[in-house]
């Protein structure tokens, strides 16, 4: 894997972060769904892990010339 493509799959992690942390939020003012808190900001925390580690290894490959 290349520099760009680990950007493109740190975009998608930090995207798929942000749609479960949304959830997660949602959940969290509704108190019919308290148990769907926990699971959903522990998969939210994940996914930006799964980004920082792309966005580390990008970081590490050399710059492609353009």
């Amino acid at each position: 894997m290349n520099r760009a493509q680990h950007l493109k799959l740190a975009n998608a992690a930090v995207t798929r972060a942000e749609r479960l942390a949304g959830d997660a939020e949602k959940y969290a003012t509704n108190p019919d769904y308290p148990h769907k808190v926990a699971p959903l900001a522990a998969a939210a925390t994940l996914w930006a892990d799964i980004a920082r580690t792309h966005t580390a290894i990008a970081a590490a490959l050399p710059q492609m010339e353009v």
